[in-house]
């Protein structure tokens, strides 16, 4: 069956990718373009991961720490002691506009 049909990748494909140590539809997409035009196979192929076994996903889960999940998922803001917020980007300057003509 296709997975995705803007590049003609099948499940096996996808399967194959997986197996070989994608774990997400991000790198499922690096190795065959899948989800990378219109992106309605992204959720299909999200589902075929599931949440089985993959070292870097463990690796994350160990690393987090109890409530910082929480607070993401509940849309609270960033702490401020992580310097995240307006005006802390790259960008941080402000940018003078053209003046209208």
């Amino acid at each position: 069956m296709y997975v995705c049909s803007c590049f003609g990748v099948t499940e096996q494909q996808v399967k194959k990718h997986a197996e070989e140590g994608a774990c997400t539809p991000r790198q499922i997409a690096s190795a065959c373009k899948a989800g990378t035009d219109c992106g309605g196979c992204v959720r299909t192929i999200q589902a075929m991961l599931g949440r089985g076994a993959c070292p870097r996903r463990e690796l994350l889960d160990q690393k987090r720490t109890p409530g910082t999940a929480d607070r993401l998922t509940a849309g609270a803001a960033p702490d401020a002691d992580q310097g995240i917020g307006p005006g802390t980007g790259p960008l941080s300057a402000p940018v003078p506009l053209p003046d209208a003509a």
